[in-house]
């Protein structure tokens, strides 16, 4: 089956930067439009950014500007580099993948890693 795994949350200072990282794994043969989301408590969950196979990314407007998505298809990885954090991005950050696979395409959603920017 088809896995992502999250990582590089955590709790850093208002300003500060966080680099998060999600690596996709099993039986893929195509990786295309990757996401990274968000869902503070209490509130909806909403899409951050995202990034075709080809490379073109769109953003949240409140992110645009700090947060930079990327990706490396030979290591089925995708980025979200996130600078002059704010409070108001205090939120679990998970990734989505729309893939090809063996059993043919679907989407995967990562477990979550926790974001907590202090003031």
């Amino acid at each position: 089956q088809v896995q992502l795994v999250e990582s590089g949350g955590g709790l850093v200072q208002a300003g500060g930067s966080l680099r998060l990282s999600c690596t996709a794994s099993g039986r893929i043969f195509r990786l295309n439009t990757m996401r990274w989301n968000r869902q503070a408590p209490g509130k909806q969950r909403e899409l951050v950014a995202s990034i075709t196979r080809d490379g073109s990314t769109n953003y949240l407007d409140s992110v645009k500007g700090r947060f930079t998505i990327s990706r490396d298809n030979a290591q089925s990885t995708v980025y979200l580099q996130m600078n002059s954090l704010k409070p108001e991005d205090t939120a679990v950050y998970s990734c989505n993948v729309d893939y090809v696979g063996r059993s043919g395409a679907g989407v995967v959603w990562g477990q979550g890693t926790q974001v907590t920017v202090s003031s």
